[in-house]
C-alpha cells in the first residue's frame, strides 16, 4: 500500500534540497526570504486577532431606521 512520499524523506534527500535552495537563492537572499515570511505570518495572526473586535464594533453602530429617515424628509 502506497502512502504519502513525504513520510519517507531521508537525510540524503534533505541535504540535496538544502543545496539546491542555496544554489538557487544564494546565502544572502535566504535570510531576507525568511524574514519576509515571518512578517507575513505575524500580519496574518494580527489580522485574525483584530477581526472579531472590528466585527463587534460594526454590529454595535446605530443606523437610522426607516421611520427616522422618512420623518426627516
Amino acid at each position: 500500500m502506497y502512502t504519502s512520499g513525504l513520510l519517507f524523506i531521508g537525510t540524503q534527500e534533505i541535504i540535496i534540497i538544502v543545496v539546491l535552495v542555496l544554489l538557487l537563492f544564494g546565502g544572502k537572499k535566504i535570510p531576507e526570504l525568511m524574514r519576509g515570511l515571518g512578517r507575513g505570518v505575524k500580519e496574518f495572526k494580527d489580522g485574525q486577532r483584530e477581526e472579531p473586535a472590528e466585527h463587534n464594533s460594526n454590529n454595535n453602530t446605530t443606523t437610522p431606521n426607516n421611520d427616522t429617515v422618512n420623518n426627516q424628509r
